[in-house]
C-alpha cells in the first residue's frame, strides 16, 4: 500500500472509533492514566504537524502555535507542555476546533505526500502512523474507562465493538527445549526501536500454556479467597490489594445473580469461557502462584508464540522492560519514544481485541507499570 493511502486509512480509523461518542465523552479524564478522547485526536495530529510538516513543507502554515503546548505529550526536546494530569481541564480548544485542526493537517499531508518524499521522511511518516495506531488502542481503552465508570454503565454502541472475545480452550502446553534461541525483530517492514538488536538467549526447559486463562478459571481463584491470601502476592502487590480494596478484575461487579462486567454494549454477565481481561501484573502473578505455576518470560513467549492462541489480550510476562543488547536512542525528539521508559515496568506480549489492524507481530514489546489494568491485559501460564 502506498504511503498516502496508508496515511488516509489510519487517520480515518481514529475518527471511526470516535463516531458513537457524545461531545461530553470527549472531554473527561477520570484518572491520570486516561486521556480525554479529544486529546488523542489532537495529539496524533500534532505528531505529523510537528515532525513532518513544519520541518519539511516549505509553505506550511501552522494551525495554532498554542497547540504545541496543548498536544505535546512527553517530548522534552519539543518544549513545554500541559502536564498529563491537567489534560481533562482543557475545555478549550473545543472538540470542533480539534477536528478542524485535524482537517487542516490532513489536507497539508495529502498535498505533501502526493509530491513525493525522501526515504527518511517516509520512515518518519510510517513511525507517525504506528504512533497513531497506538493511540487508537488507547482511545478504545480510555473510552471504555470513561463509560465503564459512569454509574449508568452506558453502552459505547448497542452493537458493541467487534473483537476477538473467543479463545481456543485447551489444557495443552507448548514445550520449549533447553537451548539457545534468537529473539528480536528481523527482516523487512516496520518495528519500534525497542524490538531491534536481535540476539541469542539461553532458555531452560519450559512449558507455556496454549490458551489464556479464562474468566471461569479466574472466578475459581476469587472463590478460593485468592484476593485474601497474602501467600500468593508480592509484598508490593499485597499492599496494592489492601490499599485499593481490590476484589476482582477491573469492570467486574458482584450482583445477586452472579458476576457482571462492563462491555462496550453495557453491563453483561461475565462469560466464563472468554479470556480474563483488565488484570494487573500483580493479579496475574498471584493467580499463577495459586495455580502452582508462573508467568512466561518475554523470551519464552516469543519462542512459543507460533504455536499459541494469541491476539485478544496483552499478556503479562515476568520480564522487566529493559533494552536489548546494542540498543541506542535516536537523536532528537524521536529518541524519546521508548528508551526513557525502560525502568520499573513489565513487558507485555501479543495484542488485544482493540489493537489496530496490521499493528501486531511476534516481536512487539508493550510495557506498563505492574499495577495498571485499564488496558486489555490478560494471563498466560508457564511452568
Amino acid at each position: 500500500m502506498e504511503i498516502l493511502d496508508k496515511y488516509n486509512e489510519v487517520r480515518k480509523y481514529s475518527e471511526h472509533i470516535c463516531k458513537p461518542l457524545k461531545t461530553e465523552d470527549y472531554v473527561l479524564q477520570p484518572v491520570v492514566d486516561v486521556s480525554p478522547p479529544k486529546w488523542h485526536i489532537g495529539h496524533s495530529t500534532w505528531f505529523f504537524e510537528t515532525f513532518v510538516l513544519k520541518p519539511n513543507m516549505n509553505d506550511y502554515e501552522e494551525f495554532d502555535p498554542n497547540y504545541n503546548f496543548v498536544f505535546n505529550s512527553y517530548y522534552e526536546t519539543v518544549g513545554a507542555r500541559v502536564i498529563r494530569t491537567d489534560r481533562g481541564n482543557l475545555s478549550r480548544p473545543a472538540v470542533d476546533d480539534i477536528f478542524e485542526y485535524r482537517k487542516h493537517v490532513d489536507k497539508a499531508m495529502n498535498q505533501y505526500l502526493k509530491n513525493g518524499i525522501t526515504e527518511e521522511v517516509k520512515e518518519l511518516v510510517t513511525l507517525g502512523l504506528n504512533h497513531e495506531q497506538q493511540h487508537q488502542e488507547l482511545l478504545w481503552t480510555d473510552i471504555k474507562y470513561i463509560l465503564g465508570n459512569n454509574p449508568l454503565f452506558p453502552p459505547y454502541d448497542e452493537k458493541g465493538k467487534p473483537g476477538m472475545e473467543k479463545s481456543t480452550l485447551s489444557n495443552d502446553f507448548v514445550q520449549i527445549e533447553a537451548g539457545l534461541y534468537e529473539i528480536g525483530f528481523a527482516g523487512e517492514g516496520f518495528c519500534f526501536d525497542n524490538e531491534l538488536g536481535r540476539h541469542k538467549v539461553y532458555l531452560n526447559d519450559a512449558q507455556v500454556a496454549k490458551s489464556q486463562v479464562t474468566n471461569g478459571e479466574f472466578i475459581e481463584f476469587i472463590n478460593a479467597n485468592g484476593y485474601k491470601n497474602f501467600t500468593y502476592w508480592h509484598a508490593e502487590a499485597w499492599d496494592w490489594v489492601n490499599t485499593n480494596k481490590i476484589e476482582a478484575p477491573m469492570y467486574w461487579h458482584k450482583m445477586e445473580n452472579g458476576w457482571h462486567y462492563y462491555t462496550y454494549q453495557g453491563l453483561k454477565p461475565v462469560d466464563p469461557n472468554a479470556p480474563v481481561c483488565h488484570v494487573s501484573f500483580y493479579e496475574a502473578a498471584a493467580f499463577a502462584a495459586w495455580k502452582g505455576m508462573r508467568l512466561p518470560t518475554e523470551f519464552e513467549w516469543e519462542v512459543a508464540a507460533p504455536d499459541l492462541d494469541w491476539g485478544n489480550r496483552w499478556e503479562w510476562t515476568e520480564s522487566a522492560y529493559l533494552p536489548y543488547p546494542g540498543f541506542s536512542k535516536a537523536p532528537g525528539a524521536i529518541g524519546e519514544y521508548n528508551g526513557k521508559f525502560m525502568v520499573n515496568q513489565k513487558v507485555l506480549r501479543g495484542a488485544s481485541e482493540v489493537t489496530s489492524p496490521g499493528h501486531s507481530r511476534l516481536t512487539y514489546r508493550n510495557f506498563f507499570h505492574p499495577h495498571l489494568r485499564w488496558q486489555f491485559t490478560g494471563i498466560r501460564l508457564a511452568k
